[in-house]
């Protein structure tokens, strides 16, 4: 009995180019970290600090845009809450919830996350041009959107 063929399409898939570039990116902020003086930064981390807003956020909320089960949310920051990086405490709107805040050494963790992104987006124009690089950032934007739009679609379709 032949086992069946899987069906190819010439190309590497985009969602396959997507996901090789977020990990190039992903590796790059935790190795600069480690290398600026953050030897504790992990790929866990990526997800908290890319989600937690300056006021402060739910924990709750954060999972959700991170794409993370509330549970591994909830460790990964009770991990950055060990090292003295973020702190928690009671919502005043739900006394059930916690609010997650940047500590005063969160902020300059955060701080030098965020300079190592400028410099990024400077590198990026400069390898590939100003003109090239606004059009890749706006592509990967309207892939996102038209997806979004899309899944918006078939959820109408299926009630």
């Amino acid at each position: 009995m032949s086992r069946p063929e899987l069906p190819r399409i010439g190309v590497k898939p985009f969602i396959a180019l997507v996901d090789r570039a977020n990990r190039a990116l992903q590796n790059d902020m935790v190795e600069t970290m480690r290398r600026s003086g953050h030897p504790e930064a992990k790929h866990a981390y990526n997800g908290v600090f890319a989600t937690l807003q300056r006021e402060g956020s739910r924990s709750a909320d954060m999972a959700v845009r991170a794409g993370m089960t509330r549970q591994s949310m909830g460790e990964v920051i009770r991990e950055l809450v060990a090292l003295g990086i973020l702190e928690m405490a009671p919502d005043p709107e739900d006394k059930r919830a916690k609010i997650v805040t940047y500590t005063d050494r969160g902020l300059e963790v955060a701080a030098s996350g965020y300079d190592h992104l400028r410099d990024l987006e400077e590198r990026f124009a400069a390898e590939f041009g100003p003109a090239e690089y606004s059009t890749a950032r706006q592509v990967l934007a309207r892939v996102a959107d038209v997806l979004e739009e899309w899944a918006s679609e078939a959820d109408r379709a299926s009630e």
